[in-house]
């Protein structure tokens, strides 16, 4: 499997037969200064209705668009939503979000979106068992660095991505990647924007990988 970095909370996943999804593809502006996306894709992942996440038009093809909570099968995959809050109020403040999970190559793959808490008790066992999670670190708008890690702590992932931080092209009033990484051991910089995983290869603790955004 190949994960690129598009930008913000948007990644390109690819299976090795070639099926392509993306996640939660960002528009350009109001802070988004990211180039605009333009990968084709068969699956398109939306955890809600902002701008920055659900850009569904910029998207090249004819890609089935999963949006909200439950599980819909695509080419075979079950894609399960599960129901969570953009903030810590329950969506008073920015409304709801949505986790999405789904196995492709034997691993399975967890995009927690705009997730604005820590995680229930109930949403840690309807996610389950997760091998690579795409966790938002800024705060601000999302869970911040101290929340991030308490999540990661939660699923226990073999793979835990940041995405959603601060960086020359998103000028969000939110943090950088930095306090996410602060004491943590088994970061690993990839100098590009793309990595590989095969189920054999993954690490028997939590490894953080950070990519450089594509665009």
């Amino acid at each position: 499997m190949k994960i690129e970095w598009l930008g913000h909370a948007c990644f390109l996943i690819i299976s090795r037969g070639g099926l392509r999804v993306i996640t939660d593809p960002y528009a350009v502006g109001g802070g988004i200064n990211y180039s605009p996306i333009r990968e084709t894709a068969d699956i398109v992942l939306i955890s809600h209705d902002h701008g920055d996440h659900n850009n569904v038009s910029a998207v090249q093809g004819k890609p089935d668009v999963i949006k909200g909570s439950g599980t819909t099968i695509v080419e075979g995959i079950p894609f399960r939503g599960v129901a969570t809050s953009h903030d810590a109020s329950q969506g008073q403040q920015r409304g709801l979000n949505t986790v999405f999970c789904f196995t492709m190559d034997d691993l399975a793959l967890c995009h927690l979106g705009d997730l604005g808490h820590v995680l229930s008790a109930g949403q840690v066992t309807e996610i389950g068992a997760v091998d690579i999670l795409f966790v938002p670190v800024g705060g601000f708008f999302t869970i911040d660095a101290v929340v991030a890690s308490q999540v990661c702590d939660q699923l226990k992932p073999r793979i835990a991505i940041p995405m959603h931080f601060k960086t020359p092209k998103c000028t969000y009033p939110i943090a950088g990647v930095e306090d996410f990484l602060k004491g943590k051991k088994g970061a690993r910089k990839v100098v590009g924007n793309e990595v590989e995983f095969e189920r054999e290869d993954l690490p028997t603790g939590i490894e953080i990988v950070l990519l450089q955004p594509a665009l």
